[in-house]
């Protein structure tokens, strides 16, 4: 998905205008409107000061906008090839079910799998009750930066226990 279809799925998720959030990341009134609308129709892509300020106004992780083209079928496979290739993911069977796994003797092994365990905690939560679909889904669109926030707090607690 390109990321000015990115901008407009959180735009509209969050309920704003296009003249809202472009008046928020500091275009003049003139311009605000024509310069979101830009970036979600392709045909402008925001410089990336532009899009840390998007992340911000929007309340997500800059890198929720700027995800790999995945448009397509074929264009979703090659991402996770590329995956494959840097990250251990492959195609596997577990118990006669279609899934993604990583491989162990890959270098990002333990990496990844930190990761993707979080993500599979979250969504348990989730499946639980113990979180909401939007509580979900705010983790997900501020990934990686509220893991690096739950571990500050973390040392925090820590810290003021001793």
């Amino acid at each position: 998905m390109a990321i000015g279809e990115r901008i407009k799925f959180f735009r509209v998720l969050r309920g704003m205008t296009q003249k809202g959030l472009g008046a928020l990341i500091g275009f003049s009134d003139a311009t605000a409107d024509v310069r979101v609308a830009q970036y979600e129709s392709g045909t402008r892509k925001p410089k990336e000061k532009y899009v840390e300020n998007l992340a911000n106004a929007l309340d997500v992780s800059p890198l929720a906008l700027d995800v790999p083209d995945i448009d397509s079928y074929y264009g979703l496979m090659h991402t996770l090839f590329a995956c494959e290739d840097i990250y251990g993911l492959k195609a596997d069977r577990v118990d006669g079910t279609l899934c993604i796994t990583l491989d162990k003797s890959n270098s990002n092994y333990s990496a990844m799998f930190d990761m993707i365990n979080k993500w599979q905690c979250e969504a348990e939560k989730l499946v639980n009750g113990e979180i909401s679909k939007e509580e979900y889904d705010q983790w997900r669109y501020t990934y990686p930066e509220v893991e690096a926030k739950r571990t500050r707090e973390s040392l925090d607690e820590m810290r003021a226990k001793k």
